[in-house]
């Protein structure tokens, strides 16, 4: 059981990183992040003091920062959260250390958006305390958080974290199966299989795409997930839809060629400037603006 100590450990200061410690201290609790690379220590507490800015919550704990995972007082540490670049052999080294350096039932948690956690904490002794702890970026302003079990993890363990979340103002799901992709994501890449396949077909644009889902059933889901948006216009109606719309439906199992020209080419979005979209400096500036906004507001009214 977690006790009231309140200290966390978050290993890997990079985007995401930063972004579930100010979680953590906007719900009070004392952060202790772990980042080796200089440049990105330096830039650590402008980028949490930023996160917080934007939170308004009353409990700001306190962080941290250290350059390796022994300066940290693990005899205090509650819950550790591995936030480290998407590469297994990293994330397993990461995780034996963890092991031999935390106290014994604390849970041991994962942020990985791909590898199943039971792969990470392959060989470890404690595999029973590992848990996947997904956070979704920006995590400080998306408020799911998926905690993803493997067959080895304690149950209780995976309830205790559940409710941690709860308490930190998040919205957990839990994720009893290790499978690829956990939850969200599969749902999510099952959208993107058939937007991409409309697009590559020639039946809308990117900009139409994405119109369809932002102000149409992607709306609805502000207020209703789809199940529950179901019952309410009618299982049958779905059911009637699906008989002839899910025949026709794109079933590729590996991703299309026309988001594998794109890579090919180097269009990976706006880190080159050019994605489904072509982007300026200006462009960029005003769609994160705009983007954060948004997202603020539609925090404010879940929160209601």
């Amino acid at each position: 059981m977690l006790s009231e100590k309140r200290h966390a450990a978050v290993i890997g200061g990079g985007v995401m990183g930063a972004d579930i410690a100010v979680v953590f201290a906007s719900g009070g609790w004392s952060v202790h992040l772990v980042e080796p690379s200089g440049r990105t220590r330096e830039t650590l507490p402008e980028r949490i003091q930023s996160g917080l800015g934007k939170l308004k919550t009353k409990g700001e704990g306190v962080f941290s920062i250290a350059s390796r995972m022994e300066e940290i007082p693990w005899g205090e540490i509650e819950i550790a959260v591995e936030a480290v670049p998407e590469k297994l052999g990293i994330k397993q080294e990461v995780f034996a250390k963890m092991e031999g350096l935390s106290r014994a039932g604390i849970p041991l948690t994962s942020n990985s958006s791909g590898f199943p956690i039971s792969e990470i904490g392959k060989g470890l002794k404690t595999r029973s305390r590992l848990l996947g702890l997904h956070f979704f970026m920006p995590a400080h302003l998306a408020p799911l958080v998926e905690v993803v079990c493997s067959e080895d993890t304690d149950p209780r363990l995976a309830e205790d974290v559940c409710s941690l979340m709860k308490r930190l103002g998040k919205k957990p799901v839990l994720v009893k199966k290790d499978i690829p992709g956990f939850l969200a994501n599969r749902i999510q890449h099952a959208l993107m299989r058939e937007a991409l396949s409309l697009v590559e077909q020639g039946i809308a644009t990117p900009e139409d795409v994405d119109d369809a889902v932002r102000y149409g059933f992607g709306f609805r889901y502000v207020a209703a997930g789809p199940l529950r948006q179901k019952d309410l216009t009618g299982v049958d109606t779905q059911y009637s839809a699906g008989v002839t719309i899910y025949p026709d439906l794109c079933n590729d199992s590996s991703p299309s060629s026309y988001i594998a020209e794109k890579v090919a080419a180097g269009h990976l979005g706006i880190k080159t400037k050019k994605g489904f979209y072509d982007w300026t400096d200006q462009r960029i500036a005003e769609f994160k603006k705009n983007y954060e906004n948004t997202l603020l507001k539609a925090l404010e009214i879940m929160r209601e």
